[in-house]
């Protein structure tokens, strides 16, 4: 299950503090799956027990599946928030684990559809959270596109966006773990299907299944996948003019993204 790391940092701030959609999608999940013991555990790892054992109807409304326990349990989380902004991150990593439809929302639009939860076999999910200003770049690494990444980097800058390809780190031993947790902390991601790189498209088939806002790059519109080819493209030549055209086309596609920041739900 998706959730977040057991090395929980000590310096949250207040900008860590979730959004209202964050905190009623919480609710959701403890209202789903909490017991009188999962609220005593949250209250003794929050440093907040003595709160849930005295308030008046928390436990009682539960017990009873009373109409007001949603609203209970609501404010009773925003209080173990307020008290102490870092038991935000405690307190998603304790209900991900302990909700059995419990998960971090990750997708770049929360329209509420059907979600899912799933746990990866092959990566590791990242300790970090999805960063809404990063945007990462999936293309081969021939020489050849070196200046085609610096025009999607250029592109990027200029909206706003931090702007990174996979050899820009080294986090992992494995170059795949690496574009797996680049892909998960992105909110755009960038593919160029020049050439018909077989990473790339592997590379845009996680990007899709986690929600990613995918902008399809390609010299030739061959290249781009069948099943893929219904979905708006940009299409350049990789000359100084095609550059040129390309880098604004990228612009309005990744301002008119950026416009859209609002519908994740990890804002």
């Amino acid at each position: 299950m998706l959730c977040v790391s057991e090395q929980i940092e000590k310096n949250v701030t207040d900008t860590n503090k979730p959004t209202g959609r964050q905190l009623i999608a919480l609710k959701n999940q403890v209202v789903r799956g909490f017991s009188e013991s999962n609220w005593r555990e949250l209250g003794a790892i929050t440093e907040m027990l003595d709160a849930v054992d005295r308030h008046p109807r928390l436990l009682r409304s539960l017990s009873w599946n009373d109409e007001d326990y949603e609203g209970h349990a609501l404010q009773m989380l925003k209080d173990m928030i307020d008290a102490r902004p870092e038991n935000y991150l405690l307190m998603l990593d304790y209900i991900s684990r302990t909700c059995p439809e419990g998960g971090e929302f990750i997708s770049c639009t929360d329209d509420g559809a059907r979600r899912i939860v799933f746990s990866p076999t092959v990566f590791t999910v990242p300790n970090e959270k999805p960063d809404i200003n990063l945007l990462s770049v999936m293309m081969s690494f021939d020489p050849t596109l070196k200046p085609v990444y610096q025009t999607i980097k250029s592109a990027a800058e200029e909206v706003g966006f931090t702007c990174r390809r996979a050899d820009d780190i080294w986090d992992d031993s494995t170059v795949i773990q690496d574009v797996f947790s680049l892909i998960f902390r992105s909110y755009i991601v960038v593919c160029d299907f020049s050439g018909r790189n077989a990473n790339v498209f592997y590379e845009a088939g996680i990007a899709h299944a986690l929600g990613k806002h995918v902008v399809p790059i390609t010299q030739n519109a061959e290249d781009i996948p069948f099943d893929l080819r219904h979905h708006r493209y940009a299409r350049y030549l990789n000359n100084g003019e095609g550059h040129q055209n390309l880098r604004q086309e990228l612009v309005d596609r990744f301002r008119t993204l950026e416009g859209r920041k609002a519908r994740a739900n990890w804002v």
